[in-house]
């Protein structure tokens, strides 16, 4: 064994305590498999009274980084605080100061993680982030290294639990998105504040860490379309059960001959999808590549062990590689292929309108679409409104996003209809 490895864990709030859990239920085989005795040095915390949910050394608890980052005996750090800053900071000064870097940081990775990947390598040195997307599913390490080989496609993946929880739960109950929202932040599912994950920003977050390593080229977060799922009712709901879909918020990045999708929204999917079938708050990604063909990864995507156990994944990697006096190197090949903006991707929609009940409103919205090259593939008219407006359901063949967009200016000035209820994109093919 060589002499013990001093860590430094830069914060112990449910992801630092699972780490600490696990090293202490599954020590010796953790070291046995890492080659290399180590040790927890010191833990960066905000308040030293807190009660904490793990036992741990009096001692090793500061609330002073520099502790961590200006000790030469710490040779690795572990930043599980969450958020952009300071975290950023403090991994860019690890990485600067000669320390790897392990963190479960979807945000510094989405914003930063081009440029401190470069950083890493300048400094020979490791920067791990298995944890930043799926919790405990190993991803990150599958589009690093075992599919280094292929080519890869697609990614399409169900990244967010909280959304995921409350789309299955008005998908099996029938039950309205505020209803179920309120019932996800009780039972801890959904933050107090929980834009972050229903309006699709922290999927988009994963969506750019994602995309980045599988087409092997730096997607910034702003060049990912971002559509939350606020809008989903039950008669949408049930609709997508009508033609034999479910509906899911997915994050999708697609390798096209003209540029890389990137995009994150509320999908009809159908119903015999590997993905449709991934409910409450677990998460599920399809990979696609042109060799392996396609693969799917599926776990728990959240939560203290599950995070932790990547966590711990990555450490291990660590040590390993410094026993070797190596580093990690395979994602420093980057190309440089665009993203196309969202208008000129092509999906598949749903369209849901409320209009008159009278003779000729059909073909004034065909009209509309076809005006603007979007046809029909499928129609759903229910009801004789009488005075009310009635329901219209479509779904399209495929089209750009900017003819669907123009067809739905022309349709909204009609007078016979009272509003364009939601807009939803279809993936893969008819259900069978």
């Amino acid at each position: 064994m060589d002499k013990s490895v001093k860590i430094g864990l830069m914060g112990l709030g449910t992801v630092g305590t699972g780490v600490c859990k696990i090293l202490q239920d599954n020590r010796e085989v953790i070291f046995e498999r890492a080659g290399t005795e180590f040790e927890i040095a010191k833990i960066l915390v905000r308040d030293l009274t807190k009660p904490r949910a793990v036992e741990v050394e009096e001692g090793l608890l500061t609330t002073n980084p520099a502790d961590i980052l200006e000790d030469d005996g710490i040779s690795v750090v572990v930043e599980l605080m969450g958020g952009l800053e300071p975290a950023y900071q403090y991994i860019e000064a690890a990485l600067s100061r000669g320390k790897h870097v392990v963190t479960a940081n979807k945000a510094v990775i989405a914003a930063h993680g081009a440029r401190l990947i470069k950083l890493a390598r300048n400094q020979g040195v490791d920067l791990y982030y298995e944890g930043s997307v799926g919790g405990g599913i190993p991803i990150i390490k599958p589009l690093r290294e075992s599919l280094v080989g292929n080519r890869i496609e697609e990614i399409m993946g169900i990244v967010n639990g909280t959304t995921n929880y409350i789309l299955t739960r008005m998908t099996q109950e029938g039950a309205a998105f505020d209803e179920v929202l309120k019932e996800a932040q009780a039972l801890g599912y959904a933050e107090a504040e929980p834009a972050a994950d229903i309006e699709g920003q922290d999927a988009a977050n994963k969506l750019v860490i994602l995309a980045s390593l599988a087409f092997q080229t730096p997607i910034s977060l702003h060049q990912v379309y971002c559509e939350g799922i606020s809008r989903i009712t039950p008669d949408d709901i049930a609709f997508a059960e009508h033609f034999g879909y479910i509906i899911k918020l997915l994050a999708i990045a697609k390798r096209r001959a003209n540029g890389i999708e990137a995009r994150v929204h509320p999908t009809f999917l159908p119903k015999e999808h590997p993905l449709a079938s991934v409910n409450g708050v677990f998460n599920g990604i399809f990979v696609r590549g042109d060799a392996v063909g396609e693969l799917m990864f599926y776990g728990r995507g959240a939560g203290d062990l599950p995070t932790g156990s990547a966590i711990i994944a990555d450490i291990v990697d660590v040590l390993r590689n410094r026993r070797r006096d190596s580093h990690h190197r395979v994602e420093t090949l980057w190309t440089h292929i665009p993203v196309k903006p969202m208008d000129d991707v092509g999906t598949r929609y749903y369209v849901r309108l409320h209009a008159q009940d009278k003779p000729g409103v059909l073909a004034q919205v065909a009209a509309s679409f076809g005006a603007e090259g979007v046809s029909i593939e499928s129609m759903i008219q229910q009801g004789r409104g009488q005075d009310q407006p009635v329901p219209i359901v479509f779904i399209t063949h495929e089209v750009e996003e900017r003819q669907m967009q123009a067809s739905l200016k022309r349709i909204a000035t009609l007078p016979s209809i009272k509003d364009i209820a939601n807009v939803i994109r279809v993936e893969g093919g008819m259900p069978l």
